[in-house]
């Protein structure tokens, strides 16, 4: 069999590509050579966003379409993505009170805003969202809205469903060779036990993130080097550190911006930084100096300062931004831009650099309307399909989790409504299949801690690629966050037998 489309990279953009693919009747085989979402797509700072602060650098188009994606992403996964309100407090010196007034009217009017609610003003000296603030030194804010996502796990039901509409997703497979010829390459595959395969594809799309210039490089063999700039973002994870359910974006004098997100139900989630990185992707970890930014940044704004006790967890990814020049990592642009060679005579191969979460849906549409011209003539569901299809167990009202929670509460009463909220977030409607036919906690099986059970374990493992058990509490979940190193080891164990058995 040919393959009409091969792509390397198993981050949100790969996965999207191929579930757009795939649904128009291709036939699409994706390689990722670790797990799904276990480069920059995992260590996002988790949010489905306009990009307020890309206005400042004139991205019009991007943030336009960015905030016409936000309600898109919200109907297509409405289990794993939630609205949420950003409290930006006016800090005098830094940016005037009209500008950013001025930037959050075009943030509500540019984007086709529908169900999200407006920008409005907030009085911090008697909003709640006030009382964590150093007394006196802000009063007035701005309130305005976005969304806050599961990342990897868009990414892993982005895959979960490109596979149910035929696509082959090889995880733990890497691409070691691509040999081109005139009207296809031939593609060889190793996977993580050294066995090489080989497999041959019309078109092959470079999706491969921070590693896109190596692929460039190495796979390829091309001479003319990726523009590629890869900028260091690092989070920090802190116990919670106020009470509301709003968000804060906070300016700094640097002229950057960092959030202070509610995350997990007990922490805080603070990011990030920007950093330029020359290093192995794979290498990059949140450094002490970028620990100390973001707790003295988010410091000027509490009133009790967070110290480095109250961090208990840090992350750090690569982004492969498209290297437009710029002087600082913080002013790249975070816009994608597809590189196409199509050469007459030589098989395609399109590179993809830059881009976003919440645009991953329409990067997809753009990446199949690029390749139009070279790819057999679409079979299945037309163009533009992802715009009103969900994802697996997303097949309910946008606004009708709670409800869902409920509902699965009153039917597995032998469950605590903790867990089960747990699993509607991550799961939706899917969460049934995780839970099976079982009416008894017992029947779930062992208990991992955190209440993470072996039913949903095996459920990961054959329906969504889990090999391992940082798969599992960092990627399908982040139960790392509340498990013991005992635990974890337990989880990891039990998982290696079940590979064995």
């Amino acid at each position: 069999m040919i393959y009409d489309l091969a792509v390397i990279g198993g981050g949100v953009n790969g996965c999207g590509i191929a579930r757009d693919a795939a649904g128009r009747g291709l036939k699409v085989h994706l390689s990722e050579m670790n797990d799904l979402a276990s480069g920059t797509s995992s260590w996002s700072t988790k949010l489905i966003h306009g990009g307020l602060r890309y206005l400042e650098y004139y991205e019009f188009r991007l943030v336009r379409e960015s905030l016409v994606e936000r309600e898109i992403v919200w109907r297509m996964a409405p289990h794993i993505v939630e609205p949420l309100r950003f409290v930006l407090p006016h800090h005098r010196g830094l940016r005037p009170a009209w500008l950013l007034r001025l930037g959050l009217f075009l943030y509500d009017h540019i984007g086709g805003r529908r169900l999200l609610p407006a920008t409005r003003t907030v009085d911090l000296t008697r909003d709640a969202a006030g009382a964590p603030l150093k007394p006196g030194m802000f009063r007035r804010g701005f309130e305005y809205s976005d969304a806050r996502v599961d990342d990897a796990r868009m990414v892993v039901l982005t895959a979960r469903d490109a596979a149910d509409r035929g696509a082959t997703i090889a995880t733990r497979t890497r691409v070691v060779a691509a040999a081109r010829g005139a009207d296809h390459w031939r593609i060889t595959l190793e996977t993580a036990t050294g066995e090489r395969s080989e497999i041959d594809a019309r078109v092959l799309v470079n999706a491969a993130g921070p590693w896109v210039a190596d692929v460039v490089g190495g796979v390829l063999a091309s001479k003319t080097p990726a523009k590629v700039r890869l900028v260091k973002g690092s989070h920090i994870v802190t116990k919670r550190l106020f009470d509301h359910d709003r968000a804060y974006i906070f300016q700094n004098a640097d002229g950057r911006v960092i959030f202070a997100i509610p995350y997990q139900g007990d922490f805080t989630l603070i990011g990030t930084t920007d950093l330029d990185f020359d290093d192995e992707p794979a290498a990059a970890r949140c450094s002490e100096q970028e620990v100390a930014y973001l707790i003295a940044a988010a410091s000027e704004y509490f009133a009790r300062p967070i110290v480095r006790a109250d961090v208990v967890w840090s992350f750090s990814g690569v982004r492969p931004l498209y290297d437009d020049g710029a002087s600082e990592a913080k002013a790249a642009t975070r816009d994608y831009v597809l590189d196409l060679d199509a050469t007459p005579g030589r098989a395609p191969v399109l590179s993809i650099y830059g881009g976003k979460l919440t645009t991953y849906r329409r990067l997809a549409q753009s990446v199949m309307k690029k390749l139009a011209a070279v790819l057999p003539k679409a079979t299945g569901l037309p163009a533009g399909w992802t715009e009103t299809a969900t994802l697996p167990g997303g097949d309910f009202p946008v606004e009708g989790r709670e409800a869902l929670v409920a509902e699965m509460v009153r039917d597995h009463p032998f469950l605590a409504p903790e867990q089960v909220r747990r699993l509607v977030c991550a799961y939706g409607t899917r969460a049934r299949r995780v839970i099976g036919g079982t009416r008894t906690a017992a029947g779930l099986g062992r208990d991992f801690g955190a209440g993470l059970t072996e039913r949903e374990v095996c459920y990961l493992m054959a329906e969504e690629w889990a090999v391992t058990a940082e798969d599992v509490v960092w990627r399908r979940s982040k139960l790392g966050l509340r498990m013991s190193e005992a635990e974890v080891g337990a989880l990891d164990a039990f998982m290696a037998e079940m590979r064995t058995a």
